[in-house]
């Protein structure tokens, strides 16, 4: 299990690895690094890593996530109702235990509503599904569960004194339209943007892949590589000739090593491939099915530890 959620980072940082080039402004789900400079304007999050890839991640303003929280609302008033209900089938009881354990339910519901699913659903509720919605670290990184824990508790706060006021003027006085739980929890609600198919053959036109040839170690490196490793690749493979000279060898032999990690070929495999056709040879297998059919896109995130 551990190789599977296995990460790798470009190395060394190196400042002069710089570009503005919009092809390397990815979802930051492709973000895997902590150290990352932030900068927010108009609900945008823009990350520029160590390495010097900048990604844009687009947020969600207080009027998209007030629909989400809406549709959400109306889920667990559902819920809740089913739940009173059923206590009433079972054991009828007095009006005051009753409301009391309708309160405890409501609450139950509301809060584990929200921390189920925005775990399980990495950042999402059924809502936020809806209206193409995630919550993330504010850092571009995967959320963690003491996060998901801290915003959604902190709800009630900013639902105070009615109809989510307090969380309203925070989203509208925040640049990146936190509320106060996201605020506390350092988190933020961004836009999932749908992914466009990129023409591979342009940009890797050879026909002889050296790895297909081993394809019991194609399988382990797809089964290995997370969605973000093979997007940065593929991001890198698109933007090679707008980066510098020498952040285009540092780019593709941190990659290249990141690769070889995950899954080492035999010498005879990669004898005589630079490590920028070694990454392509890698982008090769992970977009395209067995047999060279046509490329196989990533429609979801997969399991990135």
């Amino acid at each position: 299990m551990e190789e599977k959620n296995k990460t790798f980072h470009l190395h060394p940082p190196d400042p002069r690895l710089r570009t503005s080039d919009s092809r390397l402004q990815t979802p930051a789900s492709r973000l895997k690094t902590p150290d990352s400079r932030l900068q927010t304007t108009d609900y945008r999050l823009h990350i520029r890593t160590p390495e010097g890839v900048a990604f844009t991640i687009p947020l969600a303003g207080p009027v998209r996530r007030s629909m989400a929280w809406s549709l959400d609302l109306l889920m667990v008033m559902a819920l809740s109702g089913a739940v009173s209900k059923a206590l009433n089938a079972l054991a009828p009881l007095s009006g005051d235990v009753t409301q009391a354990l309708a309160i405890l339910a409501w609450f139950v519901l509301s809060v584990g509503y929200g921390i189920l699913l925005e775990w399980f659903l990495r950042g999402q509720t059924l809502g936020k599904r809806v209206f193409s919605l995630r919550v993330m670290d504010v850092r571009g990184l995967p959320l963690s569960f003491p996060q998901v824990v801290i915003r959604n508790l902190l709800r009630f706060v900013d639902s105070l004194p009615l109809f989510y006021m307090a969380g309203g003027l925070a989203s509208l006085a925040s640049p990146r339209g936190m509320r106060l739980g996201d605020l506390a929890a350092g988190t933020v609600v961004a836009l999932e943007t749908p992914f466009v198919q990129p023409d591979l053959a342009q940009v890797l036109p050879e026909k002889i892949n050296s790895l297909s040839a081993h394809p019991h170690l194609v399988a382990r490196l797809r089964q290995r590589a997370t969605q973000e490793q093979a997007d940065l690749a593929l991001d890198a493979v698109l933007a090679r000739e707008d980066l510098l000279p020498e952040a285009r060898v540092l780019v593709f032999a941190g990659l290249a090593r990141g690769f070889e990690s995950l899954a080492p070929f035999p010498p005879e495999a990669t004898e005589g491939l630079s490590d920028e056709r070694f990454v392509k040879n890698v982008v090769q297998v992970l977009f395209a099915p067995a047999g060279g059919q046509k490329l196989r896109l990533y429609t979801k995130l997969r399991s990135n530890g």
